[in-house]
């Protein structure tokens, strides 16, 4: 992961009576001018009932969890003495590792402890919908059997299996959705691949070794393209998201255009804002923060780390709390996101146990929560939920926003959903915008009818003294509109 081209959040916090909702700021009406490109994509082309129903199960997914994993968790952030400051799967990039040393790390990847029935199972008990795994990261090493280049799992390990097939039938047998990552033009031990350009690299191509050095066209023709064909045709009926990555400057609209001729053939396919080329994709990928407003007219999806690395780093201890993910997930819903949450597993194939721990932890309150994540709108409040700071910048480059903790909101038909994480034993909006006629908690299982007065537009809710869960208890709202 390095998000090259990130799309930024607009608007201000509601904090007048005019301001506009999260809901109508939201929608899911496509960009009325769309650019002109070589190839029109689906996106160009589909009308707003096609698209929200290809979008369907995405949206109401809301949770889904990605995998970073390849020869980079043998070095776990480490070559001989020198540890990277950097995210774990960069590792090449990052210390000019040689492509010949690089390639070497092949003979030694065998994954033994690898299962895809767990990892699908820890996804699903964790309350995720949908799976993407690194099917080729930007070292070039391909996590599948792939005939087009030979540095890949199958051919190139003492493993010689195929996880993306065995993830397959697995999500096939546990109802989980899959999707497959794939780094499109960078591509670090291909001849002519692209590559960053960091350090003393050179400031062209961004490359450290000349065994690096070639066409880009051909590195597209001969192993890119080759490569998103075999994974959209091998896997009988996955990949339904492919999530493209970096394009760099190579990735020009006619080149881009050669990969949309073999996505269009899907027309359920969903796929991301990375392509390049000035094709926008399905969704907006805000990489480690959650954009104060979400993406307004757009789906969008935060893809956020456990810890501070994709790729498994075996001295990055520095892991979210379960509480922090848990809010993080109802912040972005409450925004009408999804969630894309990583693990790294490390050489073996094993999930590190602290990520496993708080997927557990995330799936214990989804078992009583999810009906306020799952196939939720955004909130219909003009609550503000933060303030944008006077001093600091965030990674837009605009004022930093920094959230407050005391509740959000979902929606979902005439139930409005209020995450309380600061509990007072009493909850008051000034601007409910609809009639209530009950209310409850969701957590429990009597729904016992809680005490609520409405006048003109304020709602108070009275609540037990004590929350039923201290991350976050879910008060629910029957309403009519």
């Amino acid at each position: 992961m390095n998000l090259l081209h990130r799309s930024i959040a607009t608007g201000l916090l509601f904090a007048s009576s005019a301001s506009l909702s999260f809901a109508q700021l939201q929608g899911s009406k496509a960009d009325p001018t769309p650019t002109k490109h070589p190839v029109p994509a689906i996106q160009d082309t589909e009308t707003a009932a096609q698209r929200d129903a290809r979008m369907a199960w995405w949206r109401d997914a809301r949770f889904g969890m990605f995998i970073h994993w390849g020869l980079y968790s043998i070095p776990a952030g480490e070559w001989k003495g020198q540890r990277t400051t950097h995210i774990g799967e960069w590792i090449m990039n990052d210390l000019s590792i040689p492509v010949a040393d690089y390639k070497a790390l092949a003979k030694q990847f065998n994954p033994t402890g690898f299962s895809a029935h767990d990892i699908v199972a820890l996804a699903k008990s964790s309350g995720m919908k949908y799976i993407v795994i690194t099917s080729k990261h930007h070292d070039g090493f391909a996590m599948f059997d792939s005939k087009a280049d030979p540095f890949n799992i199958v051919a190139a390990t003492p493993y010689h299996r195929d996880p993306l097939k065995e993830l397959a039938e697995e999500c096939r047998k546990q109802g989980i959705k899959l999707g497959f990552y794939y780094s499109q033009a960078q591509d670090w031990t291909a001849p002519g691949g692209a590559a960053i350009v960091r350090g003393n690299h050179d400031k062209v191509t961004g490359h450290w070794d000349k065994a690096q050095d070639g066409s880009f066209d051909d590195y597209l023709h001969k192993k890119s393209i080759p490569q998103i064909k075999e994974l959209l045709e091998n896997y009988k009926g996955y990949p339904v998201v492919v999530w493209f990555d970096t394009p760099t400057k190579m990735m020009t609209p006619e080149r881009a255009a050669e990969i949309v001729k073999l996505l269009n053939k899907y027309p359920n396919l969903i796929w991301n804002n990375r392509l390049g080329g000035t094709y926008k994709g399905d969704t907006e990928t805000p990489e480690q923060y959650i954009p104060a407003q979400g993406f307004p007219g757009r789906d969008w999806e935060s893809c956020m780390t456990i810890n501070d690395t994709w790729g498994y780093k075996s001295f990055d201890t520095n892991f979210k709390s379960s509480e922090t993910l848990i809010r993080n997930l109802i912040d972005i819903a409450s925004k009408g996101g999804n969630y894309l949450l990583n693990i790294g597993p490390d050489s073996k194939g094993i999930v590190p146990q602290p990520e496993v721990d708080r997927l557990h932890d995330m799936g214990k309150w989804m078992k009583v929560n999810g009906e306020a994540i799952y196939g939720t709108s955004a909130t219909i409040f003009d609550t503000p939920t933060g303030t944008f700071s006077a001093t600091e910048k965030g990674r837009d480059g605009k004022p930093k926003f920094n959230p407050t903790w005391e509740w959000r909101s979902t929606t979902k038909g005439n139930k409005v959903y209020i995450e309380i994480f600061d509990w007072k034993g009493h909850f008051h909006v000034d601007r409910m915008p609809r009639k209530v006629t009950g209310a409850y908690l969701l957590a429990d299982s009597a729904h016992k009818p809680l005490k609520f007065t409405q006048k003109g537009a304020a709602l108070d809710v009275d609540l037990p003294a004590q929350a039923l869960d201290p991350v976050a208890t879910v008060l629910v709202l029957n309403t009519t509109r």
